[in-house]
């Protein structure tokens, strides 16, 4: 239900920009936001924006750096990452929250974003 994809190899300073398609739930969208896994460290939360309204919402580490959007006509969120660095290298993980719910029940399957020093 939860497609994401655009991750690869770059080099700090680079960008990439990932896509989520949303199939199946996205009536019930409430926020979408971006998550990231890094080895040996817990996963942690990048960035949100409500499905309607288009409020966004972003951890410190990305502000400024990170741009979260959506296509309500595509059911698409997209992550717009500039100037990347190392520390970013992690899976990215796109995730629902919907309507009905306090938290993110639906995740995608990853994409792996890597940053060469």
């Amino acid at each position: 239900q939860l497609q994401a994809s655009g991750g690869g190899l770059v080099q700090a300073g680079g960008s990439l920009r990932l896509s989520c398609a949303a199939s199946g739930l996205t009536l019930s969208i409430h926020v979408m936001g971006w998550f990231r896994q890094a080895p040996g460290k817990e996963r942690e939360f990048v960035a949100a924006i409500s499905w309607r309204g288009g409020n966004t919402d972003y951890a410190n580490s990305v502000k400024g750096r990170f741009t979260i959007s959506r296509d309500n006509a595509k059911n698409t969120v997209y992550l717009q990452m500039n100037s990347l660095k190392p520390e970013d290298a992690a899976v990215y993980y796109c995730a629902v929250k919907p309507m009905t719910s306090y938290e993110y029940d639906y995740w995608g399957q990853g994409t792996l974003v890597t940053v060469s020093s």
